[in-house]
């Protein structure tokens, strides 16, 4: 381990270093101008790269995955992608001689010093947290490079190490940052010193990443080796938040531009476009390089050390210790030392020049203002004041430092980059709203800081004290509206939620106050300058004098530049305008402007406005109108999955169906219970065989059981003749029909028949008896007889019962179904019209009715024989209207019907499932008896529950009929006339209504038609919100772009493989057609990877359909939509789709729905790209 002294004497010499480049780029000024010089301000920008991403990119990586590189996407995208943006920022910086961020926003607003002001004590404040934490990371690595070895530990001022940083970083800061008042003028010396720790750093980070990736471990090993611990492979695993990467990208983008440091080095510290260009790309090939080996790093040292021994932020430092590469460990060392000491000497410049232009000295200009003749030198007291400052800013930094705790580099970086961006709103704004003012800038941005104090950086010292947990649990004085990391209930991570309400106060604060008065002349001329509108960059001044004298004007400027340096700008200024300047004669305007120009170069140009304004009293001209901004953006449509069905037990027979290889797909309760088979056996996949061979354990002993076996097998499995079989353990008689589906399957079911097989039995006994028996057993044989019909009439009427179930459930009888639904809509919309065209669409409508018939009699049999039980949870009734718009708008737009959906977003308490259902009924018959009109489905609170109405302005209801309508197979006359049915659809919303305790009303609609209301109570609160945004009425869906789209279809069934081919072909999309998963995978791989959604049956030849849409996704994306096509409506498929995030459609598929979601696919895969 290393020795304490000589990493000290590393530090000190690499400081000392640093010194002498200043020294070096400050004395040579041919090399500012030389070949070399062109690199620095791509460099200089790498500024950014801090401590933060040394250390704590890491230490974000090993918590969060990739994460991590949102902090870096957002600088990318403006220097390359925002050139003009950032071009035109220097342009008005130069234009106007802006010295720092803040005196930039107070150039735009009227050059307001309050503003001014703002916004230095936020950059301040919101700076401190991040010099602490370079302060911290120094600290951190010596602790980690040192930790075995303590030899000044005990020496008193000499072990507090982050002591000795702050001192010697605020020297180096005064030493050469405070050289001149001029805060405009290039610091060639620091910016050389800067670019040369942006040069360490990078190659510290690259020599650690290649030393860990290709000599501790190999590529190879270092993965298969991260793949035995559970810590990497969930950091692997991790998928990060959307919420959160977007947040994190937006604060990136804003710090970049806002951050008092990126705003010195990439403005102030500008020269000209050409470094703006060779920038563009320099820059973001740095950000790439020092992130490369983020990943290899994190993974190594999760690998390495135990969970917990060692700072994840430190691993950077630990790894090469723990490879015992003593010189790579100095290197390392020192390259985290140079990020964190660049970033700490520019951000102290770049604050303290905010502090002494925009708080120090207007406080002195008011108390002292600058009298006509006097002469005083601010020269010296800027320089005093500045090198103050920077001390004062590195104490206040140390302080917070020792008071951070175990905080993680990367929730310190986030926090400052949150207090950035606050100025954001009044910055951006600026640039493209002229209607904006100094109130509307300066109470955004007090309104956003205030809440980002009370959201982040409070929340940052409570979460560690008893009474802080209190506050941040139960919000002040139990208030939970106001919990600071959950305000007015919103659930967010707590950055999205700071940075989203702050931002959002920040921005409506801002423009409100902006609209309470118009700009005063001096912010309409401002704003002429920032947010031009076809004018030039200067407005023009009319010519004006006053009794200000030139004389008075050169004492001002020469108070802040000094005696040469105003003589020469003033001779400059004559110069160029070819005029004498009389020192006695009254001062011009254009010479007032030139005055404040030259002084803002010192102090600021709110300081400087500030100083003019004591010698006279400016006039303005009006500025043209003002430009308002508009800002229109609507959320994308969203899809909700719809609700899955459960299997029908309604019957008393016992049935199973088997696909063609006979694996169980589908069972009854009944069929366990008649054959005895225990729940293991009764499993979904398993084969007939092995039922078969449980049910030979259990024959008599004498009984050849492979023979047997394949006497079942071969009765089970052949069709027509039933099968009768005597279970010994039971002591009942089972009669076996097998039923033979088209694509090969079987359907049998098992009926218990021991009645009649008794009955059988003893006619046979009569018949054997002895002649002089005979009379006595006619009369017995009689009643045999009698009982034996009836025997017979129960299984005659038992077997229709099974025949009506086997045309109304199961997989395999709703797939032909499914494949005729989709043969029939390609050829509905391949024809043109004629008569060929009307018999197409009538076969359409007749499968479509077979499907609604289906659907009501599964439903009437399913309530009156009880299988439906409820599960009762809190939901918002919002997120089921949108799922019931989705559903029913391609319905009413093909009927021509208006259907609204009127928004509500209180929660209630029922049954999601049986309350969808009984909704779509209740909607279904609005849309299906409406010839034309509307439909409106809205929501009225009533005390404690809510009513919800579906109106239409249909055929109506006679009030005499109201009691008849509820009855099955009940239809009134008009009705019948406009469509078909059975009249089941309000007989089963009457059953589901009595399961779920609802009332049900009905009324008549003013303007014609009905109106049906269902009555739930309202809950406190909701389990689970899911956001979903419906397809609405007014959405193209039969004009979804569908060029393009590469849909991959999975089902083991030809026919609808081939259906679902032709469909989709027909709207233009390109698909991918395969019976399994390998199949698929290598299709995809010939069409180049991508893919815009998957439609995959559930029971599949091998396996299901969710591993397969688990396995394509992790191969080619986990965020590829899919949907889950399948006849099987058991919960467990339900759950597990929603575990996976998979939509499901029941079979048979309604076209248009289908339409719509691979439409929002599409649009949504057009808009990613």
């Amino acid at each position: 381990m290393l020795h304490d002294w000589g990493v000290i004497a590393a530090a000190i010499g690499y400081i000392g270093f640093l010194f002498l480049v200043a020294s070096y780029g400050d004395r040579d000024s041919r090399f500012a101008r030389g070949g070399t010089s062109r690199l620095i301000y791509p460099l200089s920008l790498a500024v950014y790269c801090t401590s933060w991403t040394f250390f704590g990119s890491v230490g974000l990586a090993t918590r969060t995955g990739l994460e991590f590189l949102a902090i870096y996407v957002g600088p990318i995208l403006l220097i390359a992608f925002c050139t003009p943006l950032l071009r035109r920022i220097i342009q008005l910086a130069k234009s106007q001689n802006i010295t720092s961020v803040a005196d930039f926003i107070a150039a735009r607003y009227g050059k307001s010093q309050a503003v001014a002001a703002t916004v230095a004590v936020i950059a301040m404040i919101g700076s401190i947290p991040y010099i602490a934490l370079q302060l911290k990371a120094v600290a951190s690595s010596l602790g980690t490079i040192l930790i075995d070895d303590q030899a000044i530990a005990r020496i008193p001022v000499i072990s507090d190490i982050a002591l000795l940083v702050t001192i010697a970083l605020a020297l180096f800061a005064v030493l050469f940052g405070t050289r001149q008042t001029d805060a405009t003028e290039h610091q060639h010396g620091l910016m050389l010193a800067i670019a040369t720790e942006s040069i360490v750093k990078l190659v510290a980070f690259l020599a650690v990443g290649a030393f860990v990736t290709f000599w501790m471990f190999s590529p190879v090993t270092l993965i298969e080796a991260a793949m035995k611990s559970p810590e990497a492979v969930r950091a692997i695993e991790h998928t990060p938040s959307i919420g959160n990467f977007l947040t994190m990208t937006l604060l990136s983008f804003l710090a970049i531009m806002l951050l008092p440091r990126q705003f010195h080095v990439s403005v102030v510290e500008n020269s000209s476009n050409a470094e703006v260009s060779r920038a563009r790309w320099l820059f973001p090939l740095y950000l790439i390089a020092i992130n490369i080996f983020v990943v290899p790093i994190a993974l190594a040292g999760l690998v390495t050390f135990p969970f917990g021994i060692i700072d994840s932020d430190m691993y950077v430092l630990a790894l090469p210790i723990e490879g015992q590469s003593r010189l790579l460990s100095i290197a390392v060392f020192i390259g985290g030392l140079s990020a964190g000491t660049a970033m700490v000497i520019v951000e102290c410049v770049a604050l303290a020049i905010m502090v002494s232009n925009d708080i120090v000295v207007p406080l002195v200009l008011q108390r002292r203002p600058a009298s006509r003749g006097g002469r005083r030198d601010f020269g010296n007291f800027l320089l005093r004041t500045r090198r103050l400052a920077i001390f004062a800013i590195m104490i206040m930094a140390y302080f917070y430092y020792r008071a951070l705790g175990s905080a993680q580099l990367a929730a310190i970086g986030l926090l400052s980059f949150a207090a950035i961006a606050q100025l954001a709103p009044a910055f951006l704004g600026g640039l493209v709203w002229r209607r904006a003012t100094a109130r509307g800038a300066m109470g955004g941005m007090l309104a956003g800081f205030a809440v980002w104090a009370y959201t982040l950086f409070l929340p940052s010292f409570l979460d560690g004290s008893a009474g802080g947990m209190t506050l941040l649990q139960h919000g002040p004085f139990g208030i939970a509206e106001l919990k600071p990391q959950a305000l007015f209930g919103v659930n967010l991570p707590p950055l999205m939620h700071g940075v989203l309400w702050s931002l959002s106060l920040n921005i409506l604060t801002y423009v409100a106050l902006s609209l309470t008065r118009r700009p005063s002349s001096i912010e309409r001329l401002q704003a002429e300058i920032f947010a031009p509108n076809a004018a030039p960059l200067s407005p023009p001044f009319r010519r004006w004098r006053s009794t200000v004298t030139v004389q008075d004007i050169f004492d001002a400027v020469a108070q802040y530049l000094g005696p040469d340096r105003a003589l020469q700008s003033f001779e400059e200024f004559a110069a160029m305008r070819r005029l004498s300047l009389d020192p006695a004669a009254p001062a011009a305007f254009e010479l007032l402007q030139h005055a404040e120009y030259l002084i803002a170069s010192s102090i600021g140009a709110a300081s400087s406005r500030l100083v003019m304004s004591q010698l006279l009293r400016r006039r303005t001209v009006s500025a043209k109108a003002a430009l308002k901004l508009l800002d229109d953006a609507h959320a994308a449509l969203h899809f909700n999955r719809e609700m899955l069905q459960t299997a029908l037990n309604h019957v008393r027979q016992g049935i199973a169906v088997f696909n063609p290889d006979l694996h169980l797909i589908c069972s009854n309760r009944q069929f366990g219970n008649i054959l005895g088979l225990p729940p293991q056996i009764v499993q979904i996949g398993i084969p007939l065989t092995e039922i078969l061979d449980f049910l030979g354990t259990i024959d008599r002993p004498s009984v050849n059981r492979e023979a047997a076996k394949r006497t079942r097998l071969n009765a089970y499995t052949t069709e027509g003749q039933p099968y009768l079989e005597r279970l010994p353990d039971r002591n009942i008689v089972i009669e076996v029909r097998a039923n033979r589906m088209p694509d090969g399957g079987l359907v049998i079911t098992f009926s218990d028949v021991t009645p009649s097989f008794e009955a059988a039995e003893a006619l046979e006994r009569a018949n054997a008896t002895l002649e002089k028996r005979v009379r006595d057993r006619t009369e017995e044989l009689t009643r045999l007889n009698s009982e034996l019909a009836r025997a017979k009439s129960n299984a005659e009427d038992a077997n229709n019962s099974k025949t009506r179930f086997l045309a109304a459930a199961g997989h395999d009888i709703l797939q032909p179904l499914n494949a005729a639904r989709l043969y029939v809509t390609s050829l509905v919309e391949r024809q043109s019209g004629g008569e060929d065209s009307r018999l197409v669409q009538n076969i359409d409508d007749s499968l479509e009715a077979i499907e609604e018939i289906l659907g009501a009699l599964l439903d009437i049999s399913r309530l009156d024989a009880g299988a439906i039980t409820t599960s009762v949870t809190s939901f918002r009734v919002g997120d089921l209207m949108r799922s019931l718009e989705i559903e029913f708008a391609p319905i009413a737009r093909a009927k021509q019907v208006r259907l609204t959906f009127v928004p509500c977003s209180l929660p209630i308490a029922s049954d999601r499932l049986l309350l969808r259902r009984l909704l779509q009924n209740l909607i279904s018959n609005a849309i299906k008896y409406t010839p034309h009109g509307r439909v409106l489905i809205g929501c009225l609170r009533h005390d404690e529950t809510l009513r919800i109405h579906v109106y239409d302005t249909g055929v109506g209801i006679p009030i005499r009929k109201r009691g008849e309508i509820f009855k099955e197979f009940h239809r009134l006359e008009q009705g019948a006339r406009i469509a078909r049915g059975l009249g089941l659809g309000l007989s089963i919303v009457q059953r589901l209504a009595r399961v779920l305790d609802h009332k049900i009303a009905l009324d008549s609609n003013r303007s014609g038609g009905s109106v049906f209301s269902v009555t739930v109570p309202i809950a406190p609160a909701v389990n689970h919100t899911t956001h979903t945004t419906a397809v609405t009425s007014s959405t193209p869906l039969s004009h979804a772009p569908m060029s393009g789209a590469v849909i991959v279809c999975i089902e083991n069934d030809p026919a609808i493989l081939d259906g679902m081919k032709t469909l989709l072909t027909s709207w233009d999309a390109r698909v991918i057609a395969a019976v399994e998963s390998e199949a698929a995978i290598e299709a995809i791989e010939a069409a180049g990877g991508r893919v815009t959604g998957l439609l995959v049956d559930y029971h599949l030849n091998r396996g299901n359909g969710i591993a397969t849409i688990r396995e394509i996704r992790r191969k080619f994306g986990e965020t590829i939509p899919a949907i889950l096509i399948t006849a099987d409506r058991s919960p467990h498929v339900r759950e597990a789709a929603q575990i996976e995030q998979v939509s499901v459609l029941n079979k048979p598929l309604k076209p248009a729905s289908l339409r719509a979601l691979i439409g929002q696919w599409r649009n949504r895969q057009i808009a990613a790209e």
